[in-house]
This record gives C-alpha cells, structure tokens and sequence, in this order.
C-alpha cells in the first residue's frame, strides 16, 4: 500500500479545543467571576467527530461471466480480499454497493469480516447514495463500491478532489484498468466551522 496524495491538511480539532480550553482558565485567573456567571467546570471541550467515506472501484470483472452483470475473476477476488485485509481494522460502519454483483462481490469479505450487511443503492441514484452518506453519525467510517464512472461524481458531490481521470465534464470516469485506487474522504462535522473536506488517496492489491 502507497500514499498517493492529500488533497488538504486534516484539521488540529483536539489542539483547537485544548487552546480553548486553556484560554477560558487563563480568563478566569486574570479576575474575579462576575456575579452571576457559571462556575467553571474544568471540564475540557470535545471535539467535532468527523464522518469518513472510503471509495473504491468494484476489482476486476470476469470477463467470461455474464456479460450484463459478470461476478468478480480470480484476480478480482483477490483484490477484494486485498481491501478486506486493508479495512478490515478501520472499524468501518456502514457499507453500500451497487445492485450490480461485482460491486457487492467487492465488499462481500469486508462485510464478514466485519460483520456489517452491504446496503444496496442503485447507481444510477447518486442523490440517494449521498443522502444516506450525509445521514451518518458523527465518526461513520463508510466504504462505497462503485464504478469507474461513478466513483469520480460521488468524490465530487462530498467535496472532495480525484485527479487521474479520463475524459472531461459530466462523463470523467476512472481509466479501464484502474482498479486499485482508493479514495478516503473525510467531511468534518457540521458544527466544525470554517473546516473544510481533505481527500487522501491510497492504492491496494497486486496487478494481476
């Protein structure tokens, strides 16, 4: 596995919240509490959990499978037990597919190791994909497989940055033979103000 690139600096959220905190107790030594005024509690501000969204592309098709909706070939078995190895310890909450086998194939050892169930959203309703996506709870961790014209759209519609893309406009897709690109997106919370989205890429597997 290789770092590829970060898009933005992830934010200092836990150093801004000390800084906070440590502003209130140097306010409070400089004078008395005014009358009235809540004691302080000591107590240190936590910080804004963000949410995580992990894209990938389904692994390699069988090109001898059916050819409307061909399961995953050897390789590509062993690229989704490849993504199952390299998630399987980010405590990944939520998982989404397409309705299309070599997606759901894709996550299918992920999903048993962590014992989540892959939620089905049709690729062609990226809305309803990233309605469920902006739903999450403060400090989701979510891995989405879908394709190489989708994936790009939905990085898009987050906030993030995919560079490494053919085509142009509406119709930039992942080239054919990339298959081991993968794309983390962290959003922060909403009430994490003047924080923007940070994109980092990743590649996993092995070329076949």
């Amino acid at each position: 596995m290789h770092l590829i690139r970060t898009r933005s600096v992830l934010p200092l959220l836990a150093v801004g919240a000390l800084l906070l905190s440590g502003l209130v107790l140097a306010a409070g030594a400089a004078g008395p509490a005014r009358q009235g005024a809540p004691a302080p509690t000591g107590a240190e501000v936590a910080p804004a959990r963000p949410r995580t969204v992990l894209f990938v592309r389904h692994a390699e098709k069988d090109a001898s499978g059916d050819p409307k909706d061909p399961g995953l070939s050897a390789a590509g078995s062993a690229r989704a037990q490849a993504l199952a190895e390299l998630c399987g310890h980010t405590g990944a909450t939520h998982l989404f597919a397409s309705e299309y086998k070599r997606t759901r194939e894709t996550l299918a050892p992920l999903a048993a190791r962590l014992g989540v169930e892959v939620r089905v959203v049709s690729a062609a309703k990226p809305d309803e994909l990233v309605r469920a996506l902006d739903a999450l709870p403060a400090g989701s961790v979510a891995v989405v497989a879908g394709h190489s014209n989708t994936v790009p759209d939905l990085v898009a519609r987050l906030g993030g940055e995919l560079g490494g893309l053919v085509g142009t406009g509406a119709n930039r897709a992942l080239p054919d033979d990339a298959f081991d690109r993968l794309v983390v997106v962290t959003r922060p919370a909403p009430e994490a103000k003047g924080v923007g989205v940070s994109t980092l890429e990743l590649r996993y597997g092995h070329a076949p």
